[in-house]
């Protein structure tokens, strides 16, 4: 059996299309929902839209500091795998989130080898919590699937060849299979209001580097209230009381967080893509929606040809310049493989069991 910890909105993307091969399979998979994620838009509708299977435990782990949060989980995952030791052949994880730390540091102390997807990502920030999640889970993991060759070079660098597997990214996967999905679903009337619909580029934020820090995420907004478009912003919930207590420009439109489907809609029809999300680069890129990321590196090195993702830190004048910046519009390079890694995934791991 494999052993499936997810917990936070990305992690539902990704395992709902590795699920769906494990079962064309008949790899027998239990799934642990950490409750990461718990407000209703990114966490129980994601499971719907996807068809995803329900998560067969449920910690409620919920917010509080990463220590807190991530010992929380930790605790509840090596309860239940104690439970079904005799049971489980592998954990499998996925990302760069506390869920995915907790899940391998449990695994691991109780022998239990750790399946890592999208493994070998670097931004060389260690002061991103993510980065530390992402290099201990490496290196507690015993087989390891790479977006690309790039990660693999990295895993290579820090001593890892063993089971390291380049089988390209699957939320290329999921963009390609829920794109044709969400645009069946959904127009873009239903999701936004008729004058927002004309022009918009679509905002995320949510990393503490810049929501944490007031004068920070004001200088964020107040370079975009100096560009000539609408800015569609679903705010985390877990920002939703910091963003309402700053100036908020006139063209920028706070929301609650859309689905996922409501955001694959909200990508194909927009402008531009601000963010310092790491899956919304590569979202943006194959959307061939040009992006400026709001943070000062990227794990994701490849978007940054032709630049079609410009890295501009949270400082007002480089998101103004890079804004205003023509990207070349010829036929962008396929990045990430070819929409086909979790069939791959499932069929190394089939192979494995």
């Amino acid at each position: 059996m494999i052993f499936t910890v997810i917990g936070a909105r990305p992690q539902f993307v990704k395992a709902a299309a590795v699920s769906r091969q494990f079962l064309q399979k008949g790899i027998q998979e239990f799934i642990l929902h950490t409750g990461q994620h718990y407000d209703y838009k990114m966490n129980d509708v994601f499971f719907s839209e996807l068809g995803l299977p329900g998560a067969d435990i449920n910690l409620n782990a919920g917010s509080g500091t990463h220590g807190e949060q991530t010992a929380s989980m930790l605790t509840g995952i090596e309860k239940v795998l104690i439970e079904k030791k005799k049971d489980v052949k592998y954990v499998l994880v996925y990302g760069d989130t506390n869920s995915t730390i907790a899940a391998a540091l449990a695994a691991a102390k109780l022998n239990i080898p750790v399946i890592h997807v999208e493994a070998g990502l670097r931004s060389f920030n260690r002061t991103m919590p993510e980065e530390i999640n992402r290099v201990m889970t490496d290196h507690l993991s015993s087989v390891l699937f790479c977006s690309s060759d790039t990660g693999k070079k990295q895993l290579a660098k820090e001593g890892i060849q063993n089971e390291v597997h380049v089988v390209g990214d699957i939320m290329l996967d999921a963009f390609i299979v829920f794109g044709k999905i969400a645009a069946e679903k959904f127009s873009l009337n239903d999701i936004l209001p008729a004058a927002v619909t004309k022009s918009y580029s679509l905002l995320t934020i949510h990393r503490p580097s810049n929501t944490d820090d007031k004068k920070q995420l004001q200088n964020i907004l107040s370079a975009l209230g100096k560009l000539s478009d609408t800015f569609v912003w679903p705010v985390h919930p877990r920002n939703k009381q910091v963003a309402e207590s700053l100036q908020i420009p006139n063209n920028v439109k706070l929301f609650p967080p859309f689905s996922y489907f409501e955001m694959m809609v909200l990508l194909n029809n927009c402008n531009k893509v601000i963010t310092d999300s790491g899956g919304l680069q590569k979202e943006a890129y194959w959307a061939k929606k040009p992006c400026i990321t709001i943070r000062e590196e990227t794990e994701w090195v490849e978007t940054l040809t032709e630049k079609r993702n410009i890295l501009t830190g949270n400082d007002t004048k480089k998101i103004i310049t890079a804004f205003n910046t023509n990207v070349n519009s010829t036929p962008w390079s396929d990045l990430y493989g070819d929409g086909t890694a979790a069939d791959k995934i499932a069929g190394i791991i089939q192979k494995k069991l």
